[in-house]
């Protein structure tokens, strides 16, 4: 029995590196249940190009090894188009092993959105992917990093959008997980408002997390003293419940000048009412000494050196003429950005953070 498992698990491994079609997981899980055993949680439950592991909502860990007969570039993808693990180079003959946790929900994307695909989905691409083994293990030790978004940071549920939520996971190693709550079109007003977001996120959140909170691009006729007090009372919520809260200013626009300056309050996120969202959020977090990334500042410096031109593939100018939302490329920049800041505050150890 022994020796027939090592063979067969041998020729799944080299049916995935080789992109061999596998036969499908969920009967295989059925049956291990009907006997009384939980499924397999291994390369039993891949084909070449996607994993699927029954598993219930939860945080897990997920232990790939990379490489095959031939050189490979494999990356990890995952549930609501998440990017987990970025493109990783293997030699040929070599074998690179990564580890990552990935959060398990329902919802899977927006809190709600769509309900998603039960389970654990995993996607095996990159520009040569070869898989030769995988593990999923439930998550014992684990920090999370939940969002508390909009659109801009969201998980996205089609192309060409991608917010930079969704693109944060593959540059974060095993022991931290990213919840990402953030939901297309909310403002503070709606997120504080609604049972289904604040009043549903809040309870997750344990001591140690951090609160990542992104929300501006909405709050299009909230006043200024309102906007200041949902902000303070999204802070308040975090440290109540022991987690750690950090203001995220909003993404710019792509909304230039003449001059090639993003010097406007269309860029720049100041409503009709003269709000200076970015600048309340700065005063929010000085007052009460709380952790800033000033995505604003660092997205505008980034979008202004690229210039007219070569910043539209950071956004979706080409495909939708939105000046708003980010394309992959752009929100995979832009996750970028908030890793730096992630390290540069150290809010996170430097052993979690991947850098490349």
């Amino acid at each position: 029995m022994r020796r027939g498992r090592t063979r067969a698990r041998a020729a799944v491994a080299a049916a995935v590196a080789l992109g061999i079609g596998l036969p499908a997981a969920p009967a295989q899980a059925q049956t291990l249940r009907h006997q009384g055993r939980p499924p397999a949680l291994g390369i039993e439950n891949c084909t070449a190009t996607a994993c699927h592991f029954d598993l219930p909502p939860g945080t897990y860990d997920v232990r790939v090894t990379l490489g095959g007969d031939l050189a490979s570039r494999t990356a990890i993808g995952g549930e609501t188009r998440r990017a987990l693990l970025p493109e990783t180079a293997a030699a040929a003959g070599e074998r690179v092993v990564r580890s990552f946790t990935v959060n398990v929900r329902t919802p899977e994307g927006e809190p709600l959105g769509a309900a998603g695909t039960p389970g654990l989905d995993l996607t095996v691409g990159g520009t040569a992917p070869a898989l030769a083994g995988i593990r999923v293990t439930p998550a014992r030790h684990v920090r999370q990093i939940l969002l508390v978004g909009d659109s801009t940071v969201c998980d996205q549920p089609g192309d060409p959008y991608s917010g930079w939520g969704q693109r944060l996971p593959q540059y974060l190693r095993e022991g931290l997980s990213v919840a990402n709550y953030a939901d297309s079109g909310e403002s503070t007003v709606s997120y504080l408002g609604n049972p289904l977001l604040w009043d549903a996120v809040r309870p997750l959140i344990r001591r140690g997390d951090l609160v990542l909170i992104q929300l501006a691009h909405n709050d299009k006729t909230t006043d200024g003293a309102t906007y200041r007090a949902n902000l303070e009372s999204l802070v308040a919520g975090v440290r109540e419940r022991g987690g750690e809260p950090v203001l995220v200013t909003p993404v710019v626009r792509r909304w230039f000048n003449a001059d090639g300056t993003l010097n406007n309050g269309t860029a720049l996120l100041v409503n009709g009412l003269g709000v200076d969202h970015p600048a309340v959020i700065r005063s929010v977090a000085a007052d009460r000494d709380v952790p800033l990334i000033d995505l604003t500042a660092r997205t505008k410096a980034l979008v202004e050196s690229l210039g007219v031109e070569g910043s539209k593939a950071l956004y979706l100018y080409d495909e939708k003429r939105d000046n708003t939302h980010t394309s992959v490329h752009g929100a995979t920049v832009y996750a970028d950005l908030v890793r730096e800041e992630l390290s540069r505050l150290r809010l996170v150890p430097r052993g979690t953070i991947r850098v490349g």
